[in-house]
């Protein structure tokens, strides 16, 4: 089982690297890593170029955007199973992804998720929130539920069949995504109870209230369009939050 990697970075030369590092020491084998560009000025391209033996797949050009980056990565991704990184963000561990691989070789599921840990921008390894997540049932869309999506991991054959991220949305075009995953009642996901992924803090959703606000409208409409919740859905959505600050390593 191959497994593709795909990191989508603008102008993130002070965290790329450590993302980078993250993904090749992984002690699997079978790694495909793609890095999407959007024509970055900083640091960025030197840093891709010292790294390159170990990205199969670079590009650096003008984008739309986050979304729109991921989704060049998907059309170029030849693994079996898909996941994201972030610039900003480091898997766990290093043996995150053979863990991962021997989660759907042993339940054969069409993805894997576990648990997200949000650390500092400048030291990393001290967590500030810790996101525990939970084996999916029906009817827990709409109670707000929703995985970490950095720490999802998805068959390729999935993004044939359901498509990629929709452009239209310009922050939450993950959640309207996992939306059209869980509740098409076609596949199988498995939930590991183990950090996946640790996300420093300061991302674009919540970066000003002008993007709180343009997310909670885009959250609504993807409720609406995949008729998996409502007004009342987003809001336990973000009061379900809460309790991730309450939890420390």
């Amino acid at each position: 089982m191959t497994v593709s990697i795909i990191t989508a970075t603008y102008n993130a030369g002070n965290t790329l690297e450590s993302a980078i590092l993250s993904v090749i020491n992984q002690t699997y084998p079978h790694i495909e890593y793609i890095l999407i560009d959007g024509g970055s000025t900083d640091q960025t391209l030197s840093i891709a170029e010292t790294y390159k033996p170990f990205i199969q797949h670079f590009i650096s050009e003008p984008d739309k955007g986050i979304y729109h980056a991921l989704n060049k990565g998907i059309e170029m991704a030849t693994g079996d199973v898909i996941g994201f990184l972030h610039a900003d963000d480091l898997l766990d561990d290093d043996t995150t992804i053979e863990s991962i691989v021997e989660e759907f070789e042993r339940t054969k599921a069409d993805a894997i998720y576990g648990d997200l840990e949000y650390v500092q921008f400048q030291h990393p390894e001290k967590v500030v929130r810790y996101w525990q997540s939970k084996a999916y049932k029906p009817g827990l869309l709409r109670a707000g539920w929703m995985p970490p999506h950095p720490t999802l991991f998805i068959k390729k054959q999935v993004f044939k069949d359901i498509g990629v991220f929709k452009l239209d949305y310009k922050i939450a075009a993950d959640y309207d995504f996992i939306l059209r995953f869980f509740s098409n009642g076609k596949y199988a996901a498995e939930y590991i109870p183990m950090v996946i992924t640790r996300m420093r803090v300061g991302g674009t959703s919540n970066k000003s209230l002008k993007n709180i606000w343009i997310k909670s409208k885009e959250d609504l409409r993807a409720l609406k369009q995949n008729r998996a919740g409502n007004v009342l859905s987003l809001v336990w959505k973000n009061v379900s939050k809460l309790p991730q600050f309450l939890k420390r390593n």
